[in-house]
């Protein structure tokens, strides 16, 4: 009897976690609506996944199945999950936010931007015509475009600035959660039409994306050139070194048909073929100071020679250049090629490293395990949570966001928010990388980690706050939501996207842009699809940091007007 009364207890005590809303059953609700979630998201339809959207929909699905989660810590974890997202982005897209905006990066951009304020005024239009209750615009811009922070900052400012009037603040997560689904397939759908209305070829796409420079600073190639230049002829390694600087960085050398590695003082003979890597961009003018370039296949490392790759992890040498640490004067070997943040770029003297490289050496086998010792190589170290340098970033972009930035007509001042704010910090401490002895390098996995994270709890919060009256808001005339969400997503993209064609840009590249200005990670893959390489993904980063900061500071704009 006693056993049975104990089990009636338990029972009751699991139930009433299901029933109740307290703070353990606020985080069971967001468990339940995480697992689900990301379960929907891996469901694949006419070759289109939600990804992580699934997350938002689980959650109105168990929200309107009658959970009532404690709102109090519902608010604080959709917020810190915000915080969390916004700054593994801004880390990760920070190395290469300035190299974008070189070349076609600044069109790109220009164009995105294009796009940004025509939503805008859609959006604008739409709620004076039809005369549309703010807060469901502002919910149904955020869906339209597929992005979260700007939700969040939207909802921040209407929370902050109108807490004593009567805004229906959860009827932003609605509208947002009935605009969201076209705003994912919206741009799928677009990309299709302007496919089909310039008859783009893919595959010609991607030889002629192939046969131009890849992504913004070029692509890094092995190369070689023979001595024959008199301009050469004579000269030591270190004369040359500074003779091609920004063209060519050599690896090593070639005479009488053996490789070695030349110290500073090697003088030159005519006949010698210099080993390295430059771009193609480069190509012509070397060539036509030189002569002789031909391409170099990546097997051509033999005898007492080899290459390796080493990952930097001596945080006490983090930070200085490789002329500093003078690798290539104590050792036969060199540095042709650093990886850092996705990108490739040519190693130079000046260039610093950073904990967290990738480094290609090339030099005598024997050297190379010493230079990969005195380098770090160490996974250990690398895998090591970086925890500090991401509290810190964060505790700067809070109080960044919370400056008010006074916008002339505006009732009250806008703020970069918890989205923008951490967003900007994260930008500039993932472009420079160190601060004194401080590095911010976060490993890939880590990154991942954390921006997973905090888009499932942000979404999740979102979706279980406006579950409980979706579906009357729903059938009540908010399908017309999704007419309004249809307009902004298309619109702005279409004409856009005909625009960007009209001006020779690549097809790819168009469809990273629009993908990247609607923040939209389904569309990239869709795209990613569609053809191999990298121009879809270079285009998508380039725009993503611009446009996520204009969308946290636009929506709150827009907020400001009409409320």
């Amino acid at each position: 009897m006693t056993y049975f009364c104990r089990n009636i207890s338990i029972t009751m005590d699991i139930i009433k976690l299901f029933t109740s809303s307290g703070t353990a059953s606020t985080l069971l609700f967001l468990s339940i609506v995480g697992i689900v979630g990301i379960f929907l998201g891996r469901v694949k339809a006419l070759q289109v996944k939600l990804g992580i959207a699934g997350v938002l929909f689980a959650g109105l699905l168990v929200g309107h199945l009658g959970a009532r989660p404690n709102h109090e810590v519902l608010h604080f974890v959709k917020e810190f999950g915000l915080i969390l997202f916004v700054y593994s982005i801004g880390l990760e897209v920070g190395p290469r936010f300035i190299p974008s905006l070189r070349s076609n990066g600044l069109k790109l951009n220009l164009l995105a931007i294009g796009i940004v304020l025509l939503g805008l005024v859609i959006a604008a239009s739409l709620k004076l015509i039809f005369n549309i209750p703010t807060p469901v615009i502002v919910g149904v811009l955020c869906g339209a475009v597929t992005n979260t922070p700007s939700l969040g900052a939207a909802q921040q400012v209407i929370a902050e600035q109108f807490a004593t009037a009567s805004v229906d603040v959860p009827l932003t997560s609605m509208a947002y959660a009935v605009a969201y689904p076209f705003g994912v397939i919206g741009v799928i759908l677009a990309l299709i039409t302007l496919r089909s209305i310039f008859k783009v070829s893919v595959n010609h796409e991607v030889e002629k994306y192939q046969a131009e420079v890849s992504g913004l600073s070029g692509r890094l190639e092995a190369v070689n050139i023979k001595v024959v230049d008199k301009s050469l002829i004579g000269q030591n390694v270190d004369s040359v070194r500074n003779l091609l600087k920004g063209d060519f960085v050599l690896s090593r050398m070639l005479r009488n048909n053996e490789f070695f590695i030349p110290s500073g003082d090697t003088i030159l003979l005519e006949g010698d073929y210099l080993y390295g890597v430059s771009t193609p961009a480069r190509y012509q003018a070397l060539s036509e100071r030189f002569g002789s370039l031909q391409k170099t296949k990546e097997t051509e490392i033999t005898g007492a020679l080899g290459m390796r790759q080493v990952v930097f992890t001596n945080k006490k040498l983090a930070g200085k250049t490789i002329k500093e640490i003078g690798i290539s004067r104590r050792y036969p070997v060199n540095i042709t090629r650093i990886f850092r943040a996705g990108s490739e770029v040519m190693a130079n003297e000046e260039d610093s490293l950073e904990f967290g490289d990738t480094l290609r050496i090339v030099g005598e086998r024997q050297s190379l395990d010493e230079v990969a010792k005195l380098l770090g190589d160490s996974m250990k170290e690398l895998s090591h949570p970086n925890i500090i340098p991401l509290f810190i970033g964060i505790f700067g972009g809070v109080l960044l966001g919370s400056i008010p930035i006074p916008i002339a007509g505006l009732p009250a001042p806008a703020r970069l928010g918890l989205a923008g704010g951490p967003l900007l910090v994260a930008l500039f401490l993932g472009l420079k990388g160190r601060i004194g002895k401080l590095d911010f390098y976060m490993t890939p996995s880590a990154n991942l980690f954390i921006r997973e994270l905090g888009i499932v709890l942000f979404l999740a919060c979102v979706g279980l706050s406006a579950g409980e009256h979706f579906v009357e808001t729903l059938v009540g005339g908010g399908y017309m939501w999704m007419v309004y969400g249809a307009i902004i997503t298309l619109v702005p993209i279409l004409i856009i996207g005909t625009i960007a064609r009209l001006m020779k840009f690549n097809f790819l590249s168009i469809c990273g842009m629009l993908a990247g200005s609607m923040t939209d990670p389904p569309a990239l893959e869709f795209a990613n699809a569609m053809a191999p390489g990298q121009a879809q993904a270079t285009a998508y980063a380039t725009v993503y940091p611009v446009v996520m900061f204009l969308r946290v500071l636009l929506i709150q704009v827009l907020v400001l007007m009409f409320l």
